[in-house]
């Protein structure tokens, strides 16, 4: 089981309702974020497009906070859902400095926190609060090894992008384009 989420960045409108549900299902703080909507313009005047993308850990299969965290809070779960035990981490901030996507921040509470795919929903078979809530459908998630599964038939037929690949991350969170 490998669990992955894509992004249609075609119907993404960058409305952030999953950055709201996100906050509410997770008890994240005022002023901080698990997710966040990147807004970007890509080629030359006159010919350019506008891309909405929802970011968020990408769930790397080689993720280097894992390898850099000094207690072991942070892990990598059955799914390979990274997470961070909250009562191990020492907030010493390793894993925010090693994360080539920004996707930590330090919680007031003095731990490391992030997007956990919601893995308390996805284990009571539910999905994740983003997931749940996307007005325009453009969040699929599910298990890589499944092909059947939403977010494996999505990659199959359609053009992908991961982000910074070169990294050696292996992020399992993937751009429709």
């Amino acid at each position: 089981m490998r669990y992955a989420m894509a992004i249609d960045t075609k119907k993404c409108v960058g409305c952030s309702d999953c950055v709201i549900a996100c906050q509410l299902e997770n008890n994240v703080p005022v002023g901080y974020c698990r997710e966040w909507v990147v807004e970007s313009t890509n080629g030359t005047y006159p010919n350019l497009e506008m891309e909405f993308r929802s970011e968020r850990c990408h769930h790397c299969a080689n993720p280097p906070c894992v390898r850099c965290c000094p207690t072991g809070a942070s892990h990598i779960e059955e799914g390979g859902v990274v997470l961070v035990t909250h009562e191990q981490c020492i907030g010493c901030g390793a894993c925010i400095a090693s994360c080539p996507y920004d996707a930590r921040y330090p919680h007031p509470e003095g731990y490391v926190d992030k997007c956990t795919f919601c893995i308390h929903k996805v284990r009571k078979g539910e999905q994740p609060a983003c997931v749940s809530v996307c007005p325009t459908q453009c969040l699929y998630f599910g298990d890589l090894d499944d092909p059947n599964s939403e977010v494996s038939k999505k990659i199959a037929i359609r053009k992908y992008k991961r982000l910074k690949t070169e990294a050696g991350t292996d992020p399992q969170l993937y751009f429709l384009i």
